[in-house]
Formats: C-alpha cells, sequence, structure tokens
C-alpha cells in the first residue's frame, strides 16, 4: 500500500513538474519589419498574378567611338579566384591520435590536387585513409576548407580543415 501511494504521488508531482515547465516557456517572439509601424516606406507594387513588383534596371545603349577599338584587360583565372598556382602546404595539425598536414596544388586559380599525411598506427590507421580520401574529394568539389566532416573520424576533419585552411593562406 505504501508503494503503490508513493509511486502515485511520484508520477503526480513529475506531471505537475512537466506541466509547470511547459505552462513557463514563452514562444519565440517574431520581429516586426520597421515598414509595418507606419513608417514613410513606400507599399511594393503587386501584378495582376499578385507577385510583388521589382523595378527593372533600364538598359542604356552606348556608343563606342568610331575607328577606335578598346579592349578591356584580360584578367587570368587565378586573378579572379586570388590563389596563386604552385603547390602549397598546410601547418601541421596534431590533434589526440596523430598529426595531419594537407598539401595542396593550385592550378589556374582552382584547387587541382589535394593530399594530406595522417596517422597510419593502430585504430586509425583503419579509419583515416577512407576519411582522407573523402576530405581529399570534399576540397576538391568544393574549392574551400569548408570540408565536410567525415563520421568516425571527427578529429582528423578537424585537423585536415585546418591544415587545409593554412595552405589556402598561403596560396592567397
Amino acid at each position: 500500500m505504501r508503494r503503490s501511494t508513493a509511486a502515485a504521488v511520484g508520477t503526480l508531482t513529475g506531471a505537475a513538474l512537466i506541466l509547470g515547465v511547459r505552462l513557463s516557456v514563452q514562444p519565440a517572439t517574431v520581429p516586426v519589419s520597421s515598414a509595418a509601424g507606419g513608417s514613410s516606406a513606400e507599399e511594393p507594387e503587386i501584378d495582376a498574378a499578385g507577385a510583388e513588383k521589382t523595378a527593372e534596371p533600364e538598359a542604356t545603349a552606348t556608343k563606342k567611338p568610331a575607328g577606335k577599338k578598346t579592349t578591356a584587360p584580360e584578367k587570368n583565372e587565378e586573378e579572379e579566384a586570388g590563389l596563386k598556382s604552385g603547390t602549397y602546404k598546410g601547418k601541421a595539425v596534431q590533434h589526440t591520435y596523430g598529426t595531419v598536414q594537407v598539401t595542396i596544388k593550385i592550378s589556374g586559380g582552382k584547387i587541382t590536387a589535394a593530399d594530406a599525411t595522417f596517422p597510419k598506427e593502430g585504430f586509425s590507421g583503419t579509419i583515416n585513409p577512407n576519411a582522407v580520401k573523402s576530405l581529399n574529394a570534399s576540397t576538391l568539389k568544393k574549392q574551400s576548407a569548408d570540408v565536410d566532416a567525415v563520421s568516425g573520424a571527427t578529429l582528423t576533419s578537424g585537423a585536415y580543415a585546418s591544415s587545409l585552411q593554412a595552405a589556402l593562406d598561403k596560396a592567397a
């Protein structure tokens, strides 16, 4: 009898606490735009389909002087991307299971190859080879240090990204 009473009281107390917490949580407030508060901003135009119209810039005709050929200086891809061609090594980043160092090759302002040295002994030796292959492919795809972490190789992924960023900084 005492156990059932204690269990009932405990259950009711738990339910009351849960309800109390739920009732005390306030919903998130939604920010109100300044235009809704009666400011002097103009109302957007709405077309017949109910979509907001946007002002399109007017095309202006420009005439080139007759007889003169003008050409804009061409920028090569390297200047646009900001990466200089060459091979760059990032800093060696040490984590709990070893050291990772990324080497990248830049050509035409883009990363054309990525490779890394990584721990090969112990359990890391079974995980890292596939993880680094995935990280290398992600580097070539994204062309930045914003690579996706590999599940099971979180520390290696973080160290890889840090070393890759250091190499990209050298190439900039």
